[in-house]
C-alpha cells in the first residue's frame, strides 16, 4: 500500500509539474500548416484595458505544458489609456498545432534556456557577431555585402574552431549584388554596408538585424542603388531567415526628358510638362536594366558535394501540396549546377483609355497579346539539361556527407524568374532575385500611350524585398532539409480566433466570418475567391507583379492593375482576422508588400543621418548629399504598367500597418513613415489639405501615429482633423465634397479610429452629423460606389446615437449587397468567363445607368472595397447585436 501511495504521489507531482495551474486569462492560438520546430512570429490584439504589461503572459501548448516564449510589446491604447492594444508573440512550434496564451497579473512567463549572444558596433571598422549556440556569423562594416563568415559547432563543443567555418563572403563586395546592363555593357556593383540596427521584437530567442547597405558601380553614369537585408538569427538554430530589399535606381529608357512637373503631381504651376510626347521613341527603347540580382556565399566544403532539390510533378497551376520528385546528382567537376524557375514574358494588354476612347466596344478594343503561359523549372550541369518541370518548390541543398548548407526562396515561381547555383569551380553557392540567365529586366514602356492621365515613366524607385532561408547543418537528409526550408518556403500561419480579432475592437464593431447571414457573407467571400482564382490562373504572377491584381473584368479580358486602391491589402487582412484562413494571410501579406515596394516612390532618397561616427565634419558632409525626392512615400496610380502614372492622393499605409501588427513586417511600418513624413512636407500646398488627399490623410496618418506614438504624426494628424470638422460646417454637415463621395471609407475609418484613441468628442458629433447628412442626402456622384458606401458611417451614426433610424437606412441600402448561391467551388470552373457569368447570375447590384458597371460581382477589389469590404462586416456586427434577420 506504501508503494501505490508513493507511486501515485510521484504520478500527481510529475503532472503538476508538466500541467501547471492556469491562474491567468486564456486565449487560443491555431497555427496552420504547422511544421514542429518552425520559428513562428504573430501579432495579437487586445482589447482596450484588458492587458497591462507583456512581462504578464505566457505560452502553454493545448493540454497546458509551458513553452518558451517572446512576447514583445507593439502599441498601446495610448494616448488615452497605456494598456497594451498589439503584442507579438515568438516562439517555436511544437507538434502540437493548438496553443494556448495565458496572459494576466498573477502571470509569471519561464525564461528561455538557449539565447543569442551578439555584439553590433558600428564604428568605422566596425560590425555584428553572432552566436546563436550551434551558429557564428558575422557581417563587417567595411566586408562585402552579406555574411562575411560562417562557423558551424559540428562537434557541438560550444566552439568555433577555424576548420568549423562553413561559409564566406565571396570577396570583392560581391556578397550580395544588383548589375546593370546598357548600351555601354555589364556594370557589376560592389556592395557597402553602412549600418546595422538591431530592430523591435529583439529578444534572447529571436533577434533581428536591420542591415542598409549602398551599391556603387564603376561606371558614372549608373547611380547609386541603396538595399536593406533584415537577418533573422534564433537561439539554438542554425538557420537564418533574410529579406532582402533592392531599389532600381536606373534610368528606365531613353525618352527625352523635360523641365518641369506633371500637372497630376505639380509643386508649382510655372514649369508644367506637356502629356503630348508620344512620337518620342525613347518611351520604348530600355536604358539601365536589371542585369542580375542576388546573394551569394563561398561555401567551404570538400572537393565532391552532392546537390539536391524538390521539382514539383504537376501543372504550375497545381496548389502547393501537390507532389515533388526529388533530385540528386553528384559534383564532382568544374561546372555550375543551377535550379532556374521561369515564366511567361511581358503581356501587352488593353489599356482603360483605350477602353473609354472606344465607349467600351469590343470590336474597337485593341487586342491583347497573346503570351503562351509558360513556365518552366530547370536543373541544368553546364550547359546539359538534367530534368524539367512546370515548377520547383524553390530551394537546394549541398551537401559533401559531413556538412551542407540549405537555401530557399519563397514565393519562387510566383514571384518569377528565380535561381539557385552551385559554382564548384568558384566553390560559390548563389540564390538569385533576378538570375542573369533569364535575360535583362527592361522597365521601358511597351507602347506611348498615356495612361492614368500620364505620359511618363516612373520606375526609377522601384523596390523589391525577396525572403530567403539558409540552413547551415551537419550532414541531413534531403528529407530533414525540406522540413528547415517549408519553414519559409511554404510558412505556417498562426492566429487567434475570428472572434478574439473582432472582441479586441482594434479596427472597430465588425462581426467574425460566420454562416448564419450567407447572402451578406457570400457577397464578401465570393469576391475574395474569385480574386484569388484570377490571380492563380490569370497568372497575376511574376517579380513585380505577384501580389496585386487587377481591377476590371470586361469582354473576357482584366484591365488595369490595382495598385492598391482603396486600400485593398486591408480588405484581405480584415477577411484573414475574419475567417482565420491562411489563404487570406499569404494574399494579404502579397499585396502589402508589392504595394509598400512596387506602388510607391522610395529614391533618390537622402539616407537618415545617424552621427555614428565622432569626427563633427561627418554631418557637413552628410548635408551637402543630395536632397531626396519631393515625391518620396507617394503612391503609383493603377494603370496598364505599375510605373506608368503617380497621383498626388494614392497611397494607402493601413494595410501595411497591419501587416507590421499581424506578421511583424519591419519593412511595413518603415515605407509608412515615409509617406508620413512626405505628409508633414506638404509639397502640394492647399492641395494637399482638401478632398480625398485631406481624407485618406487622416487614415493614413492616424493608422501610423497609433503604430508609433510619435508627436510628429499627432502634431500633423491634429491639424487636419481640425481641418475636416471646420471644412463640414462649410459643407452643410457634410464631412466629404461631393466630388468624392466614395471616399466615405477613408472618412469615417480615419476619424472614428481617431476618437477612439483621443477621446475626442468633437469628432464624435462630426461624425454623427455627417451620418445625419448621408441619410437624408446621399451622394449619387460615383453612383453605386458612392451609395452604397454610406453604409459605415450610417452605422457609426447608430453607435453613436442609438438612433435605430440609421441602422434601418444602413439595412436598406445593403439590401441590393445580398446575393445568392453560386453552383460551383472556384477550384471547379474551367475557365474565367464561366465563372464570372454565374457571378453575375446571382448578382442584386444594379447597372450603371451610362457606363461601364465596374462595381458588379464580376469586377476585382478596387470598387469592392467601397460597395462591400467596408460595410459588410460592420453591418454583420449589428445585425447580430440587434438579432435582426434575414426576410
Amino acid at each position: 500500500m506504501r508503494i501505490l501511495i508513493t507511486v501515485l504521489i510521484a504520478c500527481f507531482l510529475l503532472k503538476s509539474c508538466a500541467e501547471p495551474e492556469t491562474i491567468g486569462k486564456k486565449l487560443s492560438i491555431t497555427v496552420e500548416n504547422n511544421e514542429e520546430g518552425a520559428p513562428i512570429t504573430l501579432g495579437i490584439p487586445f482589447p482596450k484595458g484588458e492587458l497591462n504589461s507583456v512581462d504578464h503572459v505566457r505560452l502553454l501548448t493545448a493540454d497546458g505544458v509551458e513553452i518558451p516564449s517572446q512576447i514583445t510589446e507593439v502599441s498601446n491604447w495610448g494616448p488615452i489609456d497605456e494598456s497594451v492594444k498589439w503584442v507579438w508573440v515568438f516562439f517555436f512550434s511544437e507538434e502540437t498545432q493548438d496553443y494556448v496564451l495565458e496572459y494576466g497579473e498573477g502571470v509569471v512567463p519561464m525564461l528561455p534556456k538557449e539565447k543569442i549572444i551578439s555584439t553590433n558596433n558600428m564604428r568605422p571598422q566596425g560590425g555584428i557577431d553572432v552566436n546563436t549556440g550551434p551558429l557564428s556569423f558575422s557581417i563587417h562594416k567595411k566586408g562585402n555585402g552579406f555574411l562575411d563568415e560562417v562557423f558551424l559547432d559540428s562537434n557541438n563543443d560550444g566552439k568555433f574552431e577555424t576548420e568549423e567555418l562553413i561559409a564566406s563572403s565571396p570577396e570583392k563586395n560581391r556578397g550580395s549584388f544588383l548589375d546593370l546592363l546598357d548600351d555601354s555593357g555589364i556594370d557589376a556593383s560592389k556592395a557597402v554596408i553602412n549600418e546595422v540596427f538591431r530592430e523591435k521584437g529583439s529578444g534572447p530567442m529571436h533577434t533581428i538585424f536591420r542591415i542598409e547597405g549602398t551599391y556603387t558601380y564603376n561606371r558614372e553614369d549608373n547611380n547609386l542603388s541603396p538595399f536593406t537585408i533584415w537577418l533573422h538569427a534564433y537561439a539554438g538554430k542554425s538557420y537564418i531567415k533574410v529579406l532582402h530589399t533592392m531599389t532600381y535606381t536606373g534610368i528606365p529608357d531613353k525618352h527625352k526628358p523635360q523641365d518641369g512637373e506633371h500637372a497630376n503631381i505639380a509643386t508649382q504651376n510655372s514649369k508644367i510638362i506637356t502629356e503630348s510626347t508620344e512620337d518620342d521613341e525613347g518611351w520604348t527603347q530600355p536604358n539601365d536594366q536589371i542585369a542580375a540580382c542576388g546573394l551569394q556565399l563561398k561555401y567551404h566544403l570538400k572537393d565532391d558535394v552532392n546537390v539536391s532539390m524538390p521539382l514539383y510533378t504537376g501543372s504550375w497551376e497545381e496548389d502547393d501540396t501537390a507532389d515533388t520528385k526529388m533530385e540528386e546528382l553528384a559534383v564532382s567537376g568544374q561546372e555550375p549546377v543551377q535550379l532556374l524557375q521561369k515564366g511567361p514574358g511581358y503581356r501587352k494588354s488593353t489599356s482603360l483609355r483605350s477602353l473609354y476612347l472606344n465607349n467600351f466596344n469590343k470590336d474597337g478594343e485593341q487586342a491583347e497579346q497573346d503570351v503562351k503561359m509558360d513556365f518552366e523549372a530547370s536543373l541544368t550541369q553546364g550547359s546539359e539539361r538534367l530534368a524539367t518541370s512546370e515548377r520547383a518548390k524553390g530551394w537546394m541543398n549541398i551537401s559533401d556527407g559531413t556538412r551542407g548548407i540549405g537555401v530557399g526562396i519563397k514565393n519562387f515561381m510566383k514571384e518569377y524568374p528565380k535561381g539557385i547555383e552551385v559554382d564548384p569551380g568558384t566553390g560559390t553557392l548563389l540564390g538569385s532575385i533576378w538570375p542573369k540567365e533569364n535575360g535583362s529586366m527592361s522597365f521601358a514602356r511597351h507602347n506611348s500611350e498615356p495612361d492614368g492621365g500620364m505620359l511618363d515613366n516612373f520606375a526609377q524607385g522601384i523596390t523589391k524585398t525577396t525572403e530567403f532561408i539558409y540552413y547551415f547543418h551537419g550532414n541531413e537528409s534531403s528529407e530533414e532539409v525540406g522540413k528547415t526550408m517549408d519553414y519559409v518556403v511554404e510558412a505556417p500561419v498562426a492566429h487567434a480566433t475570428p472572434e478574439w480579432y473582432a472582441n479586441s475592437k482594434v479596427y472597430g464593431n465588425m462581426a467574425p466570418a460566420s454562416d448564419q447571414r450567407p447572402e451578406f457573407e457570400n457577397a464578401l467571400q465570393y469576391r475574395y475567391q474569385w480574386w484569388a482564382y484570377n490571380q492563380k490562373h490569370e497568372p497575376w504572377y511574376g517579380i513585380f507583379n505577384y501580389g496585386d491584381g487587377k481591377s476590371y473584368f470586361f469582354n473576357g479580358k482584366w484591365v488595369q492593375w490595382t495598385n492598391n486602391e482603396p486600400t485593398v491589402d486591408f480588405m484581405l487582412w480584415t477577411n484573414f482576422m475574419r475567417t482565420g484562413d491562411p489563404e487570406y494571410f499569404k494574399l494579404a501579406q502579397a499585396m502589402s508588400r508589392h504595394t509598400m515596394d512596387v506602388d510607391n516612390i522610395h529614391w533618390p532618397k537622402k539616407r537618415t543621418y545617424y552621427g555614428e561616427v565622432n569626427d563633427a565634419i561627418d554631418f557637413w558632409n552628410y548635408e551637402d548629399e543630395p536632397e531626396s525626392t519631393p515625391y518620396l512615400g507617394i503612391g503609383r496610380r493603377h494603370a496598364n504598367e505599375h510605373w506608368y502614372a503617380l497621383l498626388s492622393a494614392h497611397v494607402w499605409i493601413q494595410g501595411w500597418i497591419a501587416d507590421y501588427y499581424l506578421s511583424a513586417d519591419h519593412r511595413a511600418l518603415e515605407v509608412a513613415k515615409m509617406t508620413g513624413d512626405t505628409y508633414i512636407k506638404r509639397i502640394w500646398g492647399e492641395h494637399d489639405l482638401r478632398g480625398r488627399r485631406l481624407y485618406l490623410s487622416v487614415l493614413n496618418l492616424v493608422e501610423l501615429y497609433d503604430a508609433t506614438k510619435l508627436n510628429k504624426y499627432k502634431t500633423e494628424l491634429d491639424e487636419r482633423v481640425d481641418l475636416m470638422l471646420e471644412l463640414q460646417e462649410r459643407q452643410g454637415g457634410n464631412l466629404l465634397l461631393d466630388r468624392y463621395g466614395y471616399s466615405q471609407t477613408y472618412v469615417a475609418q480615419g476619424l472614428y479610429k481617431y476618437q477612439q484613441i483621443t477621446g475626442n468628442e468633437e469628432v464624435r458629433k462630426a461624425l454623427l452629423k455627417h451620418a445625419r447628412w448621408v441619410r437624408d442626402v446621399p451622394p449619387l456622384n460615383h453612383e453605386m460606389e458612392s451609395y452604397l458606401a454610406t453604409i459605415y458611417p450610417l452605422l457609426l451614426g447608430y453607435e453613436i446615437s442609438g438612433e435605430k433610424v440609421y441602422l434601418d437606412e444602413a439595412l436598406a441600402r445593403a439590401e441590393m449587397l445580398k446575393i445568392g448561391e453560386l453552383p460551383k467551388k472556384p477550384d471547379a470552373y474551367e475557365n474565367a468567363s464561366e465563372y464570372s457569368e454565374d457571378l453575375l447570375g446571382i448578382s442584386n447590384l444594379p447597372m450603371s445607368k451610362g457606363r461601364f458597371t465596374n462595381w458588379q460581382t464580376n469586377q476585382g477589389l478596387r470598387v469592392f472595397g467601397w460597395t462591400h469590404a467596408y460595410n459588410i462586416p460592420y453591418l454583420l456586427y449589428w445585425m447580430d447585436e440587434e438579432h435582426i434577420d434575414i426576410d
